[in-house]
């Protein structure tokens, strides 16, 4: 898929304004923040707002890059760049639902790149995996495999070039020579590397990490182990110092590492690239870098400052696009890599369609909590988004911040009404009639504190009196994993024609 293209974002002097000292980030598209610092360092994190469970592919001096994409649908999200630092999305490489899509696993074999993907539907787990002679797609169907019950999968190649996939439990499955279905059963592999396990060969080794919950370090962080085999069956020697790397304590910056990969840079020095919670932010599970060294007897850890501190980039990367607008004129005939269904259905995609003059959505549902919404993950503190919309219909059209079915707030459009939902339910003392079928409606986040604003047509903005504070909508309060992300929606009978969206996020604050 290609993005669609960008609609007029909001001047400068509409940015958010905040107390308190400045902190330092690069300044990307739309004011949104960037990890490269301009002066050869960057700060983390590389990929921001809700991007869990990274899995990155080296491919010569190409790096790849997708993440969970939970209950959102196009997911799979590939991301490029050339310097493990500005990433950006170039595909969606899985187009159908699935369920709720877990840690996948990114990998080239043969000239053929593939994706292993974890789901769950109703109350069936299993792994899929789908693949591509492109990178770029197109992207197959998703085979289903049949692993019942399995998660976290983790590809890998004996001494023999025979294909395997570790998945959780410390299980080893055997795969065909095209890597599309399994050989006999699972087997236990007590590989010393816990849960969402990575495996890498380097030297005489193959090379296991693996996430383990910290019990000296902050609330719900992660731990990374290591272990090591000279041959992919084992045995395994856990590394001599437990915990590679760790939160150490509730006051850091960036309570980590969830599912760690390592990787070569462009340099042949190495990285770890894992999740981690921004303290006190609810932007979800972001992606960050950190440099590694390897050890005179064939061990790694991680070195340089902390988290929160710039560090030197990578040597010898070479200059790559950073982010992606989130704006859109809705003028493409593509869904732009932002978008994203929540809850998708079989269907869900054809609810979306281009007349020329806008995106129409039909309607789902009757309310913001059932009509799966079209979502965007941000990576901003504070940020200002606007919508502009018409109605077609019995259709009620609206702006959001959606977490799940049971967590949002929102206003919405429709019959003559405004609605206003707080904390996932409709607050229906608040309502109030609205003339017409053309609106804007615009959402000012200021870091958990949210304002909604009303226009009709080109008239001016009216205020509303609510406001709302969401830190509780995310996944380390709400039951859930998913963050609080932007949303468009469209419910009851009838259309919606989308015409315009527009992001600005805190330049000042970079």
């Amino acid at each position: 898929m290609n993005s669609a293209q960008v609609g007029n974002p909001r001047p400068a002097a509409d940015a958010v304004a905040e107390p308190g000292p400045p902190e330092r980030f690069g300044m990307g598209v739309e004011g949104q923040r960037r990890a490269d610092l301009g002066d050869g360092s960057f700060r983390n994190p590389i990929v921001g707002g809700d991007h869990p469970d990274p899995s990155i592919l080296k491919d010569g001096a190409d790096y790849y890059m997708t993440f969970s994409s939970l209950r959102s649908c196009p997911g799979a999200v590939i991301w490029h760049s050339r310097d493990l630092v500005n990433w950006s999305p170039i595909t969606a490489a899985l187009t159908q639902p699935i369920g709720t899509v877990g840690a996948p696993n990114l990998l080239r074999h043969n000239g053929r790149y593939f994706v292993y993907i974890p789901a769950q539907r109703g109350g069936r787990v299993t792994i899929h995996v789908i693949h591509a002679d492109n990178i770029l797609g197109p992207w197959s169907d998703p085979v289903d495999l049949g692993l019942e019950g399995c998660l976290d999968p983790a590809h890998a190649v004996d001494e023999d070039g025979r294909r395997h996939l570790f998945v959780n439990g410390a299980r080893r499955i055997a795969l065909t020579d095209d890597g599309l279905a399994t050989v006999g059963g699972l087997v236990p592999t007590p590989a010393g590397a816990g849960n969402a396990p990575r495996l890498l060969r380097r030297g005489e080794f193959f090379y296991s990490l693996g996430a383990v919950v910290s019990s000296d370090g902050a609330a719900g962080s992660h731990a990374v182990t290591m272990a090591r085999s000279p041959s992919l069956l084992g045995p395994w020697e856990a590394c001599p110092f437990p915990l590679i790397a760790r939160t150490n304590g509730a006051a850091e910056a960036w309570w980590t590492s969830g599912h760690a990969n390592l990787v070569e840079g462009p340099a042949g020095d190495w990285w770890l690239v894992c999740h981690g919670h921004e303290n006190g932010v609810r932007l979800g599970r972001q992606t960050l870098l950190q440099p590694v060294e390897w050890t005179r007897d064939g061990w790694c850890r991680v070195k340089g400052d902390r988290l929160d501190r710039p560090q030197r980039k990578p040597r010898h990367g070479t200059a790559s696009p950073a982010g992606a607008p989130l704006s859109d004129d809705f003028s493409s005939d593509r869904l732009g890599l932002q978008w994203s269904f929540f809850n998708a259905a079989p269907d869900e995609l054809h609810r979306a369609r281009y007349d020329g003059a806008g995106l129409l959505l039909r309607g789902k549902g009757t309310s913001l909590a059932d009509c799966s919404p079209l979502t965007c993950v941000v990576g901003d503190r504070s940020y200002v988004a606007e919508v502009e919309f018409e109605l077609t219909g019995a259709a009620q059209g609206g702006l959001a911040l959606f977490h799940d079915a049971r967590g949002f707030v929102g206003v919405g459009i429709g019959d003559g009404d405004m609605h206003t939902y707080s904390y996932g339910q409709e607050h229906r003392w608040m309502q109030q009639p609205v003339p017409g079928c053309h609106h804007r409606l615009r959402v000012t986040n200021r870091r958990q504190l949210v304002t909604f604003e009303h226009a009709i047509g080109d008239g001016p903005w009216v205020q509303s009196p609510w406001l709302r504070e969401v830190s509780a909508l995310h996944q380390t309060v709400s039951d859930g994993l998913a963050s609080l992300r932007l949303a468009v929606f469209a419910a009851g009978e009838g259309e919606v024609r989308l015409r315009r969206f527009s992001y600005q996020g805190p330049a000042h604050e970079l």
